[in-house]
Order: structure tokens, then sequence, then C-alpha cells
């Protein structure tokens, strides 16, 4: 008798970049695995403007299904009503064991059109930055988010699966949680650039939005006319970012040139306002380069202070500590080196992706 495959039913509101990644690389996980012919994979996901839809056939493989539908970020009751029952009548034809779901909206959709249709711990939850931690919206709405996050889980049950250590403190305020890190692929390889006679550069990655803060970005750079500033992305306040000595990229099409761009910096900063836990920072260290990041939720879980690079509070602290990393070699080296192993220690893809399977194998 053949036995029954395990059904994975994936659920993304916001299928762009780290939960792209996220969902990237935990499918080529899978893909890979011995036994991948026991598991079958559907991502049900909605498109956010910065999604090209034409890479995913090239990013994933043809084995995982997808199925598209609409989904708003921010709360609407009609639309969210409506993706409700799209997910519901999708997930009674899908019958699925299991059903992880990314990102807040998603959680809380995900979550009650679940209801009923399977157990409630084969129910898991990634938040990938909790929607009441943003900072663009005002601490009424924060509270609202908070209770919707409380009331979701104590109503409707599942599993929170946290990326980092301090979300993995707030999840476990709100109800059943477990930590599994995020993690990158250590068994890529990656040629170095020749980068011989360019100018000292500061880096980062990622859509230019409010989240990742362009205007403080922009701010720094001002600050520090002699250093090259780029920010390999493209996004809707890409006009904040007007510094002569700062550039905007756009996106770059495949991923090795992406990492090339990102080896040729000196420093990898990012100065998000909140964040989950960031693959880009991962991929700097892995790298070996030392990080200069905003102090906030997910930035600590990756950047240890004065050991892989620095958590900065303000624009003035970022500068004095792009300023150490310029004027001192051996500590650029020193903490690109521990950024490393940090890095390998904490964040290896096949370690934390296989405890991932094992949760829900149990």
């Amino acid at each position: 008798m053949v036995e029954k495959k395990i059904k994975i039913v994936h659920i993304a509101e916001a299928f762009s970049t780290g939960i792209y990644s996220y969902l990237r690389d935990l499918s080529s996980y899978m893909t890979n695995l011995p036994d991948i012919d026991d598991y079958e994979v559907v991502i049900i996901y909605s498109k956010r403007d910065v999604l090209d839809e034409s890479k995913i056939k090239q990013d994933f493989s043809d084995k995982i299904r997808f199925i598209k539908i609409q989904m708003t970020r921010n709360i609407s009751p009609k639309s969210d009503f409506n993706s409700l029952l799209k997910i519901r009548k999708i997930l009674k034809i899908e019958k699925p064991d299991i059903v992880h779901l990314h990102s807040s909206k998603a959680g809380v959709l995900g979550r009650i059109s679940s209801f009923g249709l399977l157990n409630r711990n084969k129910i898991f939850y990634s938040p990938h930055g909790y929607a009441f931690l943003r900072q663009d919206i005002s601490k009424k709405s924060q509270k609202l988010y908070y209770f919707i996050e409380k009331f979701s889980q104590l109503i409707f049950g599942g599993v929170t699966v946290t990326s980092g250590d301090t979300e993995f403190d707030y999840a476990k305020k709100i109800g059943k949680s477990l930590l599994v890190r995020n993690g990158i692929d250590f068994k890529n390889q990656y040629k170095k650039p020749d980068s011989a006679g360019k100018k000292f550069t500061v880096g980062t990655i990622g859509v230019v939005h409010t989240q990742k803060n362009p205007s403080g970005f922009n701010e720094i750079a001002l600050k520090m006319p002699d250093i090259d500033f780029v920010w390999i992305g493209n996004g809707e306040l890409a006009n904040q970012i007007t510094a002569p000595n700062a550039t905007v990229t756009g996106w770059v099409a495949h991923r090795e040139d992406i990492f090339s761009r990102t080896s040729e910096f000196d420093v990898y900063m990012q100065v998000s306002l909140w964040e989950g836990l960031s693959i880009a920072i991962l991929e700097a260290m892995f790298l070996g380069k030392p990080v200069v990041a905003s102090n906030i939720v997910g930035n600590k879980d990756s950047v240890v202070d004065g050991v892989t690079g620095f958590l900065i509070n303000t624009t003035d602290e970022a500068v004095s500590a792009i300023r150490k990393l310029q004027n001192d070699d051996e500590l650029r080296e020193k903490m690109g080196k521990a950024a490393f192993l940090r890095c390998k220690e904490l964040f290896d893809k096949d370690k934390n992706f296989g405890d991932l399977i094992k949760i829900y194998k149990s």
C-alpha cells in the first residue's frame, strides 16, 4: 500500500523580499531531501508591487505548485472577508495535512480559514516581523494589531514559529511558540570580485519604503561625502535618497549578482525602523561583512554589538561606527570574520530547516 503524501500549504500575503527568499530557500531545501516524494508543497500567495512573478519559475522547483489570490496588507473588512472565503475554499479542495502561514495578515486569515479543517497543532505561523512593531502606524493601531494576534491564537490556535530570539520573546507572551531561526545556504560559493582601487563603500539591500528608513540612510550618506553609499533595490521612496554619493541600483536580476555586488561593500548597513530577522543581513555576514544596524527587534538577533558590527540608535552613532570601521582595517577584518562564524553557528539553512521539517513531522 502506497503511503499518503504529506501535503504542506504555505500562505503568504507578503510574497516578496524576505518572505519570498524564505520560501524559496525552504522549498529548495525540501526538494533536495531524499524523501521529497513523501511531500507535496503548495504556496498560496498574494502579489506585492515589488514581486517580479516572472522569476518564480526560475527560483522555485517545478515540484512546487502555486495558487495566486489577492490579499491586502492593511485591515480592509470587505477585502479581508473575500480573501478569507477564497482561502477556505482552496483549503477544502487541497485538504492539507499542514498549513504554514507567513506574515501577520496571512496569520489571521489563514487561521480563521483553517478552523475545523485540520488539527490546531498542524497550523504554523511565522510573523516575519510582527505588525504591532511597525513604526509607521499609531500607538492605537499597534495595540489593535497586538490584540488581533492574541485573539487569533487564543481562539483559532496554531503554533507560532519565530525566526529570531527577540521575536520569540514576544511570541511566548502571546501563545504557543517555537524558535527556528532563519538560515542561508553555506554550500553556495561566490567568487569575490576584485575591489582594488575602489572607494570605501557602505551598502544595503531592500525595498525603498518606510520600513527600511531611506531618509535615515540618506542622512548618513550626506554626513559622509567621502564614502560611496549603495542601495540595491527600488521602491516608492527612492526619491528620498538624494545624497550625491548615494546610488539606488534598482533590482538585480540574479541572486549571484546580488552576492557579487554585496561582496564589494566594505560595510553592510541596515537602518530599518522595524524588522523580522533580515536574510540580507545574514547574507552579508556570510560574506564576512561587518554590519552596522539599527538597534531593533530582529537586528539584535543577528548583530552582536562590538563583535560582529555595531547596533546604533541614531544617525550620528551610525556615522561614528562607520568611521571606526573605515579607519581600522584590522577591526573591520576581525568583525567580518566574527560575523561569518556567528552566521555559520546559528543561521545554517540545512540545520534550521531540518529542525522545521522535524516540527512538521511531529
